[in-house]
Order: C-alpha cells, then structure tokens, then sequence
C-alpha cells in the first residue's frame, strides 16, 4: 500500500517538523563534530551514549578487504541505532561513515614511493584509496529487491565455484546485514505505534511499518515502497564508505507514481510529500530531464513534482536539470524560479550537447552518451556501466607552472615569455604521467583495500563476474583527471606577457624577488598590485582570456593524448572542489598577485572578484570557451544579488544566461542567489543565520555549519577587490 488519503495529516504541518528537527541536528552535528566543509549529508548523530569501534586485520590497526569490510560492516549494521519519525513517510537514518573510521585507508604493502616526489612537486592529489564516486544503476535494485539481490548473489556464486567464494560470500553477508537493519527498524515501527495516540500519525506508522517489512525480501510495488527502498539503499551506501551519488530520479519513481495514480492510492499532494520525505533523507545527487538515449525528452509531470517537493522541503538539495534542444521549457523555467524564490542554490543546470558530443569524442555512441548523467558534485557518469574516479583526481596546475617558472629563473639563459611555456608544457607532461601511474596503483589494488561491496550490487558485472567495480568488474573505465587553478595560471602568463615582457615595467628578476618576499613592503605592494590589475581571464577576449583557452588545451590534449601505463582512459575536466584551499597552501606567491597560502581559484572561475553582475556575460562566454571537451565538466560557479532576481526579466534574464553558456559548449551552471550583506553578517555571526544555504562548490551546504576559511570561499566571490 502506498499513503493512504484517509491519512493525509496537514502535510505543511509535517514539512515543518521535519525541517525545523533536521535544522536542530545540523546544529547538534556541528556542536558534536566541529565545522564541516562538504556535504550536507543526511546524517544524524547517534545517541552520546552510542559507543562502537571496528575490529582491524591488519598490524597497522586498519582493516582492509573482502573480509575485513564485510565484518566490519555487518558488526556495524547490527549495533547501528534505528531511527523512527511519525511525522516522516520513510523509516531511518544513518548515524555513522564506516571509511572514516579506519586508521589508514591504504595498505602500507601497496606503498608507491615512487610517484611520491613529482605528486609533492606538482601538488597532485592522486586519489588512491578514494573510495566510490562513480553512480549506482538503482534499477537494478528496484527490480529484484534485497531479496532477488540476494538470490542473484547465490546464483552466481554457483556458477563460479570455491574460486570466487570469499567475494560472494562478503556481498551475501552485506545484503543479509542490511535486511537485519530493516528488520530492527520495523521492530521500532511497531513500538512506535503502540505508543502513538494520535489516529492519523498511528496510522501512517502501521503503513510504514508494512512498506518496511516488505521490502526486507520484496521489490517496491509503490511509489512510497520505491522511496524507501532508495532511501535504505542510500543509507546503507553511505554508511558503508559515503557514497552520494544518485540517478535520473523522474524516471526511476515515475513507473510507480503513474500506477498509484491510475489505481487511486495516490494524489500530486501525497506523491510531493513521499518525494520531500526521500529528498530530506539524504540530498543525495539526482538529475532530472534530459534526453533518453533514443533522444526523447524525459520531462513528466514527475519531474514537476519533485522540483515542487525541494521547494517545499526548502532545505539542502542536489538537484540538476539536464538541459538540451528537447527539454519542456517549462521544467527549465520552473527551475529558475524556484532557484530565485528559494535562494537555496538550487537546482544546478547540466548542458547536455556539450557532453554528449564531448563523451562521443572518446569513441562511444550518441546512445550511450546521453545515459551519462550529472550524478555529483561536477560528475558525469554512466550509471552502474562505469568506473571513474570522479572528482578525486587532481593536478594543482598551478604549481606545476611555478614549478616551470622557477626552474627558468634559475637557468643562465633570458627568461622570456616562450622560455616559460615550454618549461611549463614539460612539467605538465610529468604532472599527468604521475597522475596516470597513480590511477594505475588505484585500479591495480583497490580491491584488496576497498572493495565496493554496497554498489557493486547496482552495478552491470560485478556480481556476474565475481569482480568488484574497481578491478575488472565493468567493461568502461574512464578515468577523471581535473585541473585546477586554470585562472591564476592564465592571469599569470597574461600578467608576465604584459608587465615583464612587452610593457618592461618590471624585469623578470626583480618580479621573483618579489614573489619570494610575498610582495611584503610598500614596493611589494606596488608590484602585487600592478601583476594583479592585468588582463585577467574572464574580461572578455582579454590576453588572460587567450591564456586560458591556451591552458585548457594544452591540459586537454596532455590528458587525453595517451591512457595510462596500465591502459586506463583518462578524460580531463576544471575543477577544485574545496581543494582551493589546501592546494593555495602548497604554493608560494604566484605573478598573477595572488600572496603565498591564499586560496587558488575555484574551478574553472575566473579569480575572485566578480561581484559586478554585469560581468555575467563575459563569465558565461570565457568559461564556456575553456571546456576541455570530451564528456567531464568544467562548470561555471556564478553568484547573483537578490535585486537581480526581483526585476520582472529575472527569470528571463538568468534562463538567457544559461541557455547562452550551454549553447557555446559549456557542461555545469552552479547559481547562487545571495545577498552580499546577508552573506557578510552570517559571516560574522554565523549562528544568526542557521537556515542559509549556500552553493560552496558542487555542493549546498547550511552556511553557519562551514568553517571560516570555507566560509571565505563565498565572501570573496561576493567582494569585488584586489
């Protein structure tokens, strides 16, 4: 059965409740667990009392393995605290990140001290030992259920033999846990509603209770059944090592949606309140939209409701509308709005022409182009047919140009403007081949450190092949690769060209005493300011915008010109993360004006600065220009005044500016609709503001729960100065 009309209990009423108690545990969180820069999970804290740690299999105190994750995680699920809410549609919450609680999450045998010094000199984050980041095929579990899971595990496990036994017997040993978990939180249902004495909320619990203890075994049958099955599988997923990736979310609900109509179980009223329920859950990422792989459009009245759930729900959401020739307008206008009215920086927007066409490019059909979808904080990925390593790989190309920089101050020969250039181009060749051998460390050990036990289950192979994800168990490997800090070294190469090389106001030398120096000093100053009043990258065909293209395909074509030793396809993309802060801290001064230790820029933005609104457009078309082009993001991260958005053509205005970007290759649009001065005082005084969200990176988050450095991520992009 799915929510029953007869039990419609004022749905605002619940809304309310429900986000004022998760507002309540974000603040608990942030008391508990100090500042947190990421993600706003859908974790909850256990109770202080909740005491559990997990059992090593290695000297080093770790625990790495078949064996060791599955022990671990069975143990884990056994005592992990059930979670009931009456107000709430879905049953559960998880209280606990497993991969965080190891002490080292690579084996010391697989050790690679041999990449060690080029990833220290080139500020690489190599990505061994991340775990996930590539998408589940949630079909695969709404059709069989933890019970068919479960019985297609055994099937296979037969078909192999004893050479595959461990492997089957760690997925079954998952599986079976996760159904205990059920199985004690429906025990907690039942208590629950012997001690309910309201009717309605009685009742919605004795409903909750029967979707539950179905799907210990069965497949969902309804709208509400496949929500909580999505849920369960989310929860478990994060517990076991922080997966958050999700899926085409209007097309996998709207089988179930559109037979709880036709049969009547079901009004929109209760569809919106099941879908905020699951949204609140965990904001997991989820696109909505966008072509089928025959091209068609996948907009439903679905999809409608689900952006209308998020703008009920108005709390932290990763929704993004895949937009394309196809797309209803309608969706995309309905986005924009809620993303004005709202201000909650949500939903992104993805451009599917520039992705399908740059996915292509790298040997794959239209077909399967299109089925790659925005499931991340800048990914794309194939759900359930692929291994990427989104958005875990990254090369500070910053540093590998003061790398190049400072090896030319140091030659006899005269630096010049070519002399940089192709001292930079050789060290970025370094830069991708170590980053290359890295991802070959990953893929070649990965198995024995952390095997995917959770999504290998909605994965197409590994179950049928005896093989997790990461080692052979899908036949597409193609490997995220990211730059980052395209904008300090464009402004630089624009800053040296102009300043050093054809204006002659200051000689190459005296620059890098000064960037030694930090531009300390009233003359220092002088300097930082005359590099940093340059023609930067995203002006508008400006010399940093000409570097900046020159950047990004030399970053391209290094990336994709060869796999790696092992084999592996690398595709390249622009982004950061909130690595702008640790990867500024690797780096000394830089000529663009940037002082030692500052942030890098974010992404693939120009630097910070940008709080003239005028300066959308020439954003728009810069960042769309630099797109590396075959299939991965470089998006475009654009704050807007909230007087933007009250004008009559804001909707208009905003829609133009994104359609524009996609339409001239671009691939993400992040927004935030912000009020400077808002963002300025929650700056100061966080606690005043505890239901602001922002868009930090790919990723929204509740403002006051950031630290102040991440916090300052935001503000600079507000402040316009030097």
């Amino acid at each position: 059965m799915a929510l029953g009309l007869q039990n419609r209990l004022d749905y605002a009423t619940r809304l309310e409740h429900l986000r004022r108690r998760k507002e309540a545990q974000t603040q608990e969180k942030l008391r508990r667990l100090g500042y947190m820069n990421e993600d706003d999970y859908g974790m909850v804290l256990p109770p202080e009392d909740f005491v559990w740690q997990p059992k090593p299999n290695h000297p080093n105190g770790s625990f790495y393995g078949l064996q060791g994750w599955a022990d671990n995680f069975c143990d884990l699920m056994r005592h992990h605290p059930v979670y009931v809410d009456p107000m709430d549609a879905l049953a559960g919450r998880y209280m606990v990140l497993l991969n965080r609680m190891r002490k080292c999450n690579w084996p010391p045998e697989f050790d690679f001290p041999e990449l060690r010094p080029d990833q220290d000199r080139y500020g690489i984050i190599s990505g061994i030992g991340n775990d996930a980041h590539f998408a589940p095929d949630y079909r695969i579990g709404l059709t069989r259920g933890w019970g068919g899971l479960l019985a297609e595990v055994r099937q296979h496990r037969a078909e192999h033999g004893p050479e595959k036994a461990e492997f089957y017997e760690a997925e079954e040993r998952v599986i079976r846990a996760v159904q205990g978990w059920i199985h004690r939180t429906v025990q907690a249902i039942d208590a629950a509603t012997a001690r309910e004495s309201d009717p309605a909320l009685e009742a919605n619990l004795r409903e909750m209770a029967e979707v539950n203890r179905w799907l210990i075994e069965g497949p969902p049958r309804t709208l509400r059944e496949a929500c909580q099955w999505i849920a369960w599988f989310n929860m478990a997923s994060r517990v076991y090592n922080r997966d958050g990736a999700g899926g085409q979310l209007d097309e996998l609900l709207r089988p179930y949606y559109e037979r709880d109509r036709d049969e009547g179980r079901i009004d929109d009223e209760d569809a919106i309140f099941l879908l905020a329920c699951l949204l609140l859950n965990d904001p997991h990422y989820y696109q909505l939209g966008g072509p089928a792989s025959d091209g068609h459009d996948q907009t439903s009245p679905l999809s409608f409701l689900i952006l209308e759930a998020a703008h009920r729900l108005k709390s932290t959401c990763n929704l993004t509308i895949r937009v394309h020739d196809g797309l209803d307008p309608r969706l995309l206008r309905r986005g924009v709005e809620y993303l004005i009215e709202d201000r909650k920086a949500w939903p992104r927007f993805s451009g599917d022409k520039a992705l399908v066409e740059g996915f292509m490019r790298n040997g794959y059909s239209a077909e399967l182009a299109r089925q790659r979808i925005a499931v991340g904080c800048n990914w794309m990925a194939l759900p359930g047919l692929e291994y990427t390593m989104n958005d875990t790989v990254k090369i500070n190309v910053v540093k590998v140009f003061m790398a190049a920089f400072d090896e030319m101050m140091a030659e006899a020969d005269a630096p010049s403007i070519d002399s940089l250039w192709r001292r930079f181009e050789e060290h970025l060749g370094k830069a991708v081949l170590c980053t290359a051998r890295g991802i070959d460390v990953q893929l070649d050990h990965q198995h024995l450190n952390e095997p995917e036990l959770l999504l290998n289950l909605l994965t197409h192979g590994p179950i049928q092949r005896g093989l997790n994800v990461t080692n052979g168990g899908v036949d597409l490997y193609n490997m995220c690769v990211d730059g980052a800090g395209l904008a300090n070294v464009a402004d630089s190469l624009a800053a040296l060209q102009c300043r050093v090389a054809e204006q002659r106001r200051i000689a190459w030398e005296e620059l890098a005493e000064h960037l030694r120096n930090d531009y300390r000093g009233v003359d220092g100053e002088r300097v930082r300011l005359m590099m940093r009043t340059a023609p930067h990258y995203g002006e508008g065909d400006s010399l940093g915008d000409h570097w900046a293209l020159e950047v990004s395909r030399l970053f391209t074509r290094l990336v994709v010109g060869k796999p790696t030793p092992g084999g592996r396809r690398m595709i390249p993309g622009w982004f950061s993360w909130a690595d702008t802060l640790r990867l500024g801290k690797q780096l000394g001064a830089t000529p663009d004006g940037r002082r030692a230790g500052e942030p890098i820029a974010h992404g693939a933005n120009p630097r910070p600065g940008f709080r003239d609104d005028g300066a959308a457009t020439a954003m728009v078309k810069a960042i769309a220009a630099i797109q590396p082009g075959y299939g991965n993001t470089a998006p475009i991260q654009l704050e807007l005044d909230p007087c933007i958005a009250q004008s009559d053509e804001a909707v208009n205005t905003i829609t133009s500016l994104i359609t524009t970007h996609f339409a001239l290759g671009g691939t993400l649009f992040n927004i935030n609709i912000v009020d400077a001065e808002q963002v300025l005082a929650a700056h100061k005084d966080p606690s005043q503001y505890p239901d602001l969200v922002v868009r930090v990176t790919g990723f929204t988050a509740y403002f006051a729960n950031l630290s102040p450095e991440f916090r300052q991520l935001v503000v600079d992009r507000l402040v316009r100065g030097c």
